[in-house]
């Protein structure tokens, strides 16, 4: 029989997201962000349920052309624009709107001769410091693109740095209404975070929430059922529902005496005697090697916890708890490593925050050798 691992992507939960994002997004248009292969989740997979999103965002010209050949005859954006002269003509057959972030690009389409082929948004820098126009030449920018044949619509975009923290959005959603002030075009501004904690169901209500959510909001990890935010917390009380789960069996069992390690470098020592499971999941199948002893982990619907060092194939757990519960706690039962499985639910967001890291990483993380089916 094959490997008993197998990660579950479901469609539901995916339409339940998204939804919810229509939700706060009010009369906004959706992006549904789909870089890194829909969060891992697989475009090809997510589509059925993503496709009433009002169009899709994404980096890579491959994915563009994966979502074409599916029929979505509906916008695309490219979140990072071209990066090169010849994504043009790319961006031109396949009718993909794409970001404007530097002058480099800027030249690019003053070299295109097909009239009004175009579609862009002109990028802000709101405080991020890593792509878009400062302030003082951003007007510039905005003059130039309305100067050229190739170009249309211009919209406007800006990425919050700090929408998922304490600082907030009030200080960069300030310097991006300055600088659009008076000039003509949508806007969006709204990542996941920024959507959920400032749109137009936020607590308390936001006066200006209109103006947050301008005419296209972007949630990308939220579409997913992971927290912007990295807290589990978060992800119950906005309502997502998480979409990938991580599944596997225990293979192996042993009784550890007191003072017995377990794993590579013997990093954790039994103090008691202690039955032990092994799961057959490991970093070489996206679990996070960093994911130290206490790290949650569900055998036959019972949380208990990772002990050990995470080695490349396998990850050893506590199954005393297990057997507490009356539960069997043997070679063949359940493992849940993140998600949900029958009337158990283990948040992807919690192994992120016990291994040091944020959901976003575990889902992009999903190695290609872990089966994948939809629920």
């Amino acid at each position: 029989m094959p490997r008993p691992i197998q990660a579950t992507i479901s469609l539901d939960s995916l339409r339940h997201n998204l939804a919810r994002a229509r939700t706060a997004a009010g009369g906004a248009r959706v992006w549904a962000v789909v870089k890194a292969n829909a969060y891992g989740h697989g475009i090809e997979r997510a589509f059925p349920a993503l496709r009433a999103a009002d169009g899709f965002a994404l980096l890579d010209l491959a994915e563009a052309e994966t979502l074409r050949a599916l029929g979505w005859g509906g916008p695309i954006l490219l979140l990072e624009g071209c990066f090169s002269l010849d994504d043009l003509a790319t961006c031109e057959r396949l009718n993909l709107w794409h970001v404007v972030h530097d002058t480099a690009q800027i030249h690019w389409l003053a070299s295109r001769r097909k009239a009004r082929a175009h579609r862009v948004f002109l990028k802000f820098n709101s405080g991020m410091n890593r792509l878009g126009f400062e302030p003082q030449h951003y007007r510039a920018a905005w003059q130039r693109l309305q100067e050229l044949p190739a170009v249309g619509a211009v919209s406007h975009m800006t990425h919050f740095a700090s929408a998922d923290g304490a600082e907030g959005i009030d200080d960069a959603l300030e310097r991006f209404q300055s600088a659009v002030d008076g000039l003509p075009g949508e806007r969006s501004l709204c990542n996941s975070a920024a959507l959920l904690r400032y749109g137009r169901d936020a607590q308390p209500p936001r006066r200006d929430a209109a103006a947050v959510l301008g005419d296209w909001v972007r949630p990308g990890i939220a579409l997913y059922g992971a927290s912007p935010t990295g807290l589990a917390s978060d992800v119950r009380r906005w309502g997502l529902r998480p979409a990938m789960s991580l599944r596997t069996r225990i293979i192996g069992v042993q009784t550890i005496e007191p003072g017995s390690a377990v794993g590579y470098g013997g990093l954790f020592r039994a103090e008691r005697a202690m039955r032990i499971g092994v799961a057959a999941v490991g970093y070489a199948d996206g679990y996070p090697r960093h994911a130290p002893t206490g790290t949650p982990i569900v055998v036959d619907g019972v949380r208990t916890q990772v002990i050990g060092r995470v080695s490349m194939d396998m990850v050893t757990v506590d199954l005393d708890p297990v057997r507490a519960a009356g539960r069997a706690a043997d070679i063949g039962s359940p493992v849940l490593c993140w998600g949900q499985h029958v009337d158990a639910e283990l948040g992807i967001d919690e192994v992120a925050e016990a291994a040091g890291t944020l959901g976003y990483e575990l889902m992009c993380a999903l190695a290609r050798r872990v089966p994948v089916q939809l629920e």
